[in-house]
């Protein structure tokens, strides 16, 4: 599966009570927008969210629909039956994805996969429960790429973490793990609730990337262009990537010494990737 959904970098929440604001989001500069039915709209507000969406997805233009995702409620909740059928509807007309909130199994990701076919599936892992089921997860019919709900997830395992959130190393790395174990593209992570200190959101994102993660949720569209820019390979690995190519294309062998290091398939591996999210 190839769609926008594996490619993303950053994907920014939007309320889909909201819709006033969907223009400026796709503005943003974000790859995909998530239109959210879960916790940023109401019980109340729900029912009025989903046919305003529905009224107004036949005004967008191609192009938009298919970088935005509706975040459906779980199953377990009395909304997600509608939301389900909201989705249904929109499969047809270019939907981009689907975010199943608070997944926990293979099975509600399967029966989705059946009413909306063909487009990509994003759960959303915010639990224990997600969390022992990850491989069964990430190799349900449909998914395209996991999600990382770390705020919700501390709160149900009752965690107190520290600025660094070095108390959820294993559980990044279980995620990244298996994602390449499903032959998914790498993981997306949580969102940095700090609006006003941008070094926090690079420092975060840095931290991602590090471990592994290609995407990010973003709650505010100012935080769009610092992930951007955080998850994209710097300027000099860029420059490496390309003298080490070129030099790959004139030695023509299959390991070779360059700058003083040794260079083989793998590193040659790395400086493609660097190059094609560089574009």
């Amino acid at each position: 599966m190839n769609t926008i959904a594996t490619r993303a970098g950053s994907f920014l929440f939007l309320p889909a009570d909201r819709l006033h604001r969907l223009e400026k989001a796709l503005a943003s500069g974000a790859h995909m927008v998530i239109l959210d039915l879960e916790d940023a709209v109401a019980p109340d507000a729900k029912h009025g969210a989903r046919a305003a969406l529905h009224e107004q997805w036949r005004h967008l233009e191609p192009a938009a629909r298919m970088r935005l995702a509706i975040r459906v409620n779980a199953s377990s909740t009395p909304w997600h039956e509608e939301d389900c059928t909201l989705v249904e509807r929109l499969t047809s007309d270019g939907l981009g994805g689907v975010v199943l909130a608070k997944s926990e199994s293979p099975t509600p990701l399967g029966e989705l996969a059946q009413r909306a076919s063909g487009v990509p599936l994003l759960p959303l892992i915010e639990s224990a429960e997600g969390l022992a089921a990850l491989d069964l997860i990430a190799r349900a019919p449909g998914v395209a790429r996991l999600l990382f709900g770390h705020l919700d997830f501390q709160i149900d395992l009752g965690l107190q973490c520290g600025t660094d959130e070095r108390e959820l190393d294993a559980v990044r790395l279980a995620f990244v793990m298996a994602s390449r174990r499903a032959g998914l593209p790498g993981p997306v992570d949580g969102v940095t609730v700090e609006l006003q200190h941008m070094e926090q959101l690079e420092s975060d994102t840095q931290r991602s990337k590090r471990f592994g993660f290609t995407g990010k949720l973003c709650i505010h569209p100012n935080q769009v262009t610092t992930v951007n820019a955080s998850l994209g390979p710097t300027t000099t690995q860029v420059e490496w990537a390309r003298r080490v190519l070129a030099a790959a294309d004139e030695q023509q062998t299959g390991a070779f010494q360059f700058e003083g290091a040794m260079v083989d398939a793998p590193v040659l591996a790395r400086a493609r990737s660097y190059l094609q999210f560089s574009s």
